[in-house]
């Protein structure tokens, strides 16, 4: 499996693969960049149906990690890890062990979070083998889980897009399509439900379709028919590449704004969805609420920041995706040039300015949670 040229590899400062025979983990970690700060990105189990599909995801999840955090104007650069395996029948505590002890043997480059296939708790029991987790801060509202911050900061994005793109200055009675009702998908399902939208679903879970249907008031869509349906706003929250050959010709949505990673199979997507007058807002800066949350939850463990300043803070910087989103499209649309385009150019001109990797200042303890290095 060639990592150097594979079509996803762009530059990543470290690849490493891990197995343990013991436990029957297999995991790639990804360090994209560190110019700006040590790589945060969460922890994903995932049954890949090979292992070069786990390190495509790896990659390009990892590089939307440094874009994601340059443009919330964050200290951090990008990571990702991936677990191949099934998170409800191939997890156990002696596989989440490992991979703390694989986590803990990059020495801080990398810090991870719970992803979709694991949570708060697995991500607890991987700090009993290292000290370079995130997330996990008992004394937030949610006990660490950025979930929440995330499926706001969607929702303000997906408010902006609406504003900026129908004129609209409220949701009541506007059709939206959520493809994925996990941790963020249905909470955004939830601010979404109050806000007066009205809302068509689909998961490969049937219980969270039926509760969304259920506590709603939302309609049952069938697999891929969600893609086609007359609809203001398209929102993928489930895996990537939710926009490809076969999806793109089928939208009506005139907006994308949704809460998955990699949105775009590829960037030619990204054209076809400007070309086609569709207003499709960058994952990387939709989803940038839960690397927020964290960034803060790390920032309360310093002498000089004070758990008060917290959910402030934290607010005011996720309602602030809404006004670097408007920035975006006012650019595309006086430029001409997709707005995934303008929001790369602004998040690489923030983490290029800083050449220097980032370099820990010294080694934590495995199993000290709580003795993270200090974010500047």
């Amino acid at each position: 499996m060639s990592v150097f040229s594979h079509r996803e590899f762009d530059n990543h400062q470290q690849v490493a693969f891990f197995k343990d025979k013991k436990t029957g983990l297999k995991a790639i970690i990804a360090v994209h960049n560190t110019n700006l700060g040590p790589a945060l990105g969460g922890c994903r189990m995932w049954p890949y149906a090979t292992d070069e599909e786990a390190l495509t995801d790896v990659l390009r999840l990892s590089r939307g990690m440094t874009y994601k955090s340059a443009l919330a104007n964050l200290k951090l650069g990008g990571g990702k890890a991936v677990i191949i395996g099934d998170p409800h029948s191939q997890k156990s505590d002696e596989l989440l062990y490992a991979m703390g002890d694989f986590i803990q043997g990059l020495g801080g480059r990398y810090i991870t979070a719970e992803d979709s296939g694991t949570s708060v708790a697995d991500i607890l029991k991987m700090g009993h083998r290292t000290s370079h987790i995130s997330g996990v801060d008992s004394a937030t509202e949610h006990g660490g889980d950025p979930s929440p911050s995330t499926a706001y900061g969607v929702f303000i994005s997906l408010r902006e897009a609406v504003t900026y793109r129908l004129g609209r200055a409220n949701l009541e009675g506007l059709k939206v399509a959520i493809q994925g009702l996990g941790n963020v998908g249905y909470r955004l399902a939830e601010y979404l439900y109050k806000a007066g939208a009205e809302l068509y679903v689909t998961d490969i879970v049937q219980a969270n379709v039926d509760r969304a249907v259920r506590e709603l008031n939302a309609t049952a869509v069938a697999g891929d028919k969600i893609f086609a349906l007359d609809v203001d706003v398209f929102a993928p929250c489930a895996l990537g590449a939710a926009i490809n050959d076969q999806t793109i010709d089928q939208l009506k949505a005139s907006i994308v704004a949704g809460a998955a990673n990699n949105q775009l199979a590829t960037s030619a997507h990204g054209r076809r969805l400007h070309d086609q007058g569709v207003l499709y807002t960058p994952d990387y800066v939709v989803n940038a609420g839960g690397i927020i949350d964290v960034y803060y939850q790390r920032k309360m463990l310093s002498a000089d920041y004070g758990a008060e300043n917290y959910a402030t803070d934290l607010s005011a910087k996720v309602e602030g995706i809404g006004a670097t989103l408007k920035e975006i499209f006012v650019r595309s649309e006086a430029e001409n040039i997709p707005t995934f385009v303008i929001a790369d150019r602004v998040a690489e001109e923030r983490f290029n300015k800083a050449s220097n990797h980032w370099q820990p200042t010294k080694p934590n303890a495995p199993g000290a949670t709580q003795s993270y290095s200090k974010l500047a």
